[in-house]
């Protein structure tokens, strides 16, 4: 049986599709994985692009809802961000709650370089902390 994993961030636009993405690939067949946010938007751009850049494909993803998920049990939760943290809905029966916040990279201002360097950072990021949390 897979254990449930919903990474939680504000939009699920960024970081928390990210982690979906990076979570599924690394380890789909132990996981399940899920994304979700307390305010949903689109997923951004910029954050499909940097996740192809290491070959995973988040392009058919959605920006969903918390609320699509109430009901639901849980294995881990984790929210990305501190916003996602301090709104987090109560999930019933969660066995471990982590709290890991990244920068939002999506509020970076600057050249097209700067900001796709700050959604790299941000994913290399994320990505270490779920190989340190979920790999070993």
């Amino acid at each position: 049986m897979k254990k449930k994993v919903l990474f939680l961030c504000t939009e699920n636009s960024c970081r928390s599709q990210m982690a979906e993405g990076i979570l599924r690939n690394l380890k789909g067949s132990k996981f399940e994985v899920f994304s979700a946010g307390v305010r949903p938007s689109v997923v951004n751009p910029i954050a499909i692009k940097v996740m192809a850049e290491i070959g995973i494909d988040i392009s058919g993803h959605r920006s969903k809802s918390v609320d699509e998920f109430q009901g639901m049990n849980f294995d881990f939760l984790i929210t990305t961000c501190d916003g996602a943290r301090e709104t987090c809905p109560v999930f019933p029966g969660i066995a471990r709650h982590l709290h890991c916040s990244f920068n939002d990279p999506a509020a970076v201002r600057g050249s097209e370089e700067e900001i796709i360097s700050a959604f790299r950072k941000v994913r290399d990021e994320i990505k270490s902390r779920i190989q340190e949390e979920f790999c070993q």
